[in-house]
Order: C-alpha cells, then sequence, then structure tokens
C-alpha cells in the first residue's frame, strides 16, 4: 500500500481524532442505542434509527483513521533543508495577477486546510509549487481559474 506523507501535528490531529471517537462518540452512541431500544418498537423509532445511522458513521470513521495512520509517513518538517519548494515546505508567493502576497505551507491530503493556508501537495496549487525555487514563477491551472505566482520565500520549520 502507498504511503500518507504527513507532518507531525496532521499524524497528531489524526490520532486524537482517533481517540476521541474510541473514549467518548463510541460509548455515547452505544447508550443512545441502548436508550431508544427502551422506548419499544424498533420500526418506528427515529432515535433508533438515527442513532445506528450515527453508529455505521463513526465505525467507518474509526476504520478509516485506522488505516492512514497505519500508512502514515510522518516527516519532521523542522529538519528538511533544501533551496526548493518539497512536501513541508511554507512558501511565500505574490501573486502576478493581484499584487497580494499569500503563504502557503505543502502537506498531505488530509491536513489541507485552504482557509488557514494549508495545501495539499496533490491540489493544482501545491503540485505546481513542488520542485521550484525562489524567483521562479509559477502558472497554476486552477478549476476557477489560471493563477500565475512568483516564489518570494521557502522556509521549513
Amino acid at each position: 500500500m502507498k504511503r500518507i506523507p504527513m507532518t507531525e501535528p496532521g499524524f497528531r490531529k489524526l490520532k486524537e481524532e482517533l481517540e476521541h471517537l474510541f473514549k467518548f462518540e463510541r460509548p455515547k452512541n452505544i447508550k443512545d442505542i441502548e436508550e431508544a431500544r427502551s422506548h419499544g418498537d424498533l420500526s418506528e423509532n427515529a432515535e433508533y434509527h438515527a442513532a445506528k445511522e450515527r453508529q455505521s458513521f463513526i465505525e467507518g470513521r474509526i476504520q478509516e483513521l485506522q488505516s492512514k495512520t497505519a500508512l502514515a509517513q510522518v516527516i519532521d518538517t523542522s529538519r528538511i533543508k533544501s533551496d526548493r519548494v518539497t512536501f513541508g515546505a511554507k512558501v511565500k508567493v505574490y501573486d502576478l495577477a493581484t499584487d497580494e502576497e499569500r503563504l502557503f505551507q505543502l502537506v498531505g491530503p488530509d491536513e489541507a486546510d485552504v482557509s488557514n493556508g494549508r495545501i495539499s501537495i496533490t491540489s493544482p496549487v501545491g503540485s505546481g509549487l513542488m520542485s521550484k525555487e525562489v524567483g521562479d514563477t509559477v502558472v497554476v491551472n486552477a478549476p476557477a481559474k489560471t493563477i500565475e505566482y512568483e516564489i518570494i520565500e521557502i522556509s521549513f520549520e
């Protein structure tokens, strides 16, 4: 199976969610199912059906998180020394169309959070920035439009 690149904070976040599901969500859901069962006829019991649906979601998410954490390739970005954009890099770019600077960190697909500048290495912008150096111009063919960035700075933390 293919390894999933992940930063240490991203890996911790997945592990914390998995622990929360095991310790809190799953036991609460079991109690909800028991309580709904005690109300009688299950065929018309909306609480019971909702609790069973929630159980299915929780179990599916647990399996997904267990798989992702087992396949995780945790990368300590503070140890990376490179003049090129690689996984974990924080990249300051200048948008040539809007005259604005933006800061991105390239992370794994499960860690992406565009509103906080964390973009996946598999996204159009992320893959466009990979292997580039300071001073390079990158043309990204995003679904909505074509974007042109100049790389100003690359750092690793």
